[in-house]
């Protein structure tokens, strides 16, 4: 069974307004920024994790006595680690809970003065207001389930964004495949041509695009660099989006499709380059580790593993933009938002000395691994 990711928009909810069949890559850049688009649909979350915290968890109650250890907190919370991460990281990226000098989460004079029950400004029963709103027990649901959106067993969509074998996957069906690759290829069209003018790959003949999906972004880079040819890999119905959009793109003849499973088949050998662009998010910790330790074996010497993603700060305590994109991850994929941090002790793990990041767009940046 084929195994391979894609970026993360809502879901299961349709979407039913038309899509145009085919997508054309150019290196045409928008004249507006549509990042701030971004943060408004993902806004959401900001509701449904401050409720959660407020009115179900109670989190604020819990370290009102004073600072807890991480692994208290936790306990307490009866949350496993990704969901603990994505949370905590929210309420931190919300300026509610700090870390104290040594390590232990306390509460901000903000949660302190609004948030508690019996403070004299508390607003908690007003945000308790929502507690009962559908998306926040959705989101409950998946903080204690630790499982993303169509994973339950009695589930007929299926996960939206990962292949895994034993489970229903919405990219393997031809038409919920088409409309969820043409769909996410809204933000890559925006991207792609600034991730292709932030690389410079004139020496680089081959690059294995991991989880393609539409393929817009190796076929940004092959505009650009005429010399290179890529393979996208991803699953068989997803592929058939990718071949009309390289056609579209007029990069048809420089491009291979190969279906696969990114954990269990092989890489080709000997790349130049391996892009794994919005794909590692929708993977846990240890699933991480896998690809780019394979990503960056199957590169000759001189080669580069190309992480194109989104980065929590170091110390996971925000941005809020990417926090929250952080709990649409967790919702809808076994992932989240990982920090800069983690994905250089990942690349320097598989033997890769990483790069500075270079931003692109929609909070997006490319960090580079080279062998």
């Amino acid at each position: 069974m084929t195994r391979a990711p894609a970026n993360s928009p809502s879901w299961p909810t349709p979407f039913t307004q038309p899509l145009h069949s085919v997508i054309f890559m150019s290196l045409t850049f928008p004249v507006t920024d549509p990042t701030p688009l971004f943060e408004h649909f993902r806004g959401i979350h900001a509701t449904e994790l401050l409720t959660i915290a407020v009115a179900h968890l109670k989190v604020f109650e819990k370290l009102a006595a004073g600072p807890l250890a991480p692994q208290v907190l936790q306990s307490q919370l009866e949350l496993a680690d990704r969901p603990f991460v994505v949370l905590l990281t929210a309420l931190r990226a919300m300026k509610l809970i700090a870390k104290t000098t040594d390590g232990r989460f306390e509460l901000t004079q903000l949660a302190r003065e609004h948030l508690l029950g019996g403070a004299a400004f508390d607003v908690s029963g007003y945000v308790g207001l929502a507690a009962s709103n559908p998306s926040v027990l959705g989101m409950l649901e998946r903080l204690k389930s630790n499982r993303p959106y169509g994973a339950e067993p009695k589930s007929a969509e299926g996960t939206a964004f990962i292949f895994k074998e034993g489970s229903t996957s919405a990219m393997e069906q031809e038409a919920s495949a088409r409309r969820l690759t043409l769909s996410l290829s809204g933000r890559a069209k925006n991207v792609a041509p600034h991730l292709a003018n932030r690389l410079e790959l004139a020496d680089a003949a081959f690059l294995l695009d991991v989880g393609g999906g539409s393929g817009i972004y190796s076929y940004a880079l092959l505009k650009k660099h005429p010399e290179l040819r890529a393979i996208v890999m991803d699953g068989p119905e997803v592929l058939k989006v990718a071949e009309e959009c390289a056609t579209e793109s007029d990069v048809r003849d420089r491009v291979e499709f190969m279906e696969g499973d990114m954990f269990r088949d092989p890489f080709p050998p000997g790349l130049d380059v391996v892009l794994l662009s919005n794909v590692l998010h929708d993977w846990d910790v240890a699933e991480c580790e896998v690809l780019v330790r394979k990503s960056a074996d199957a590169l000759k010497p001189g080669g580069q593993v190309l992480i194109h993603d989104v980065f929590l700060n170091d110390d996971l305590d925000g941005p809020l933009p990417i926090a929250l994109y952080s709990a649409s991850l967790f919702s809808l994929t076994e992932g989240r938002a990982y920090s800069a941090a983690e994905y250089r002790q990942w690349l320097t793990a598989a033997g890769l000395t990483p790069e500075p990041i270079r931003p692109t767009l929609v909070h997006c940046g490319v960090l580079s691994g080279k062998k």
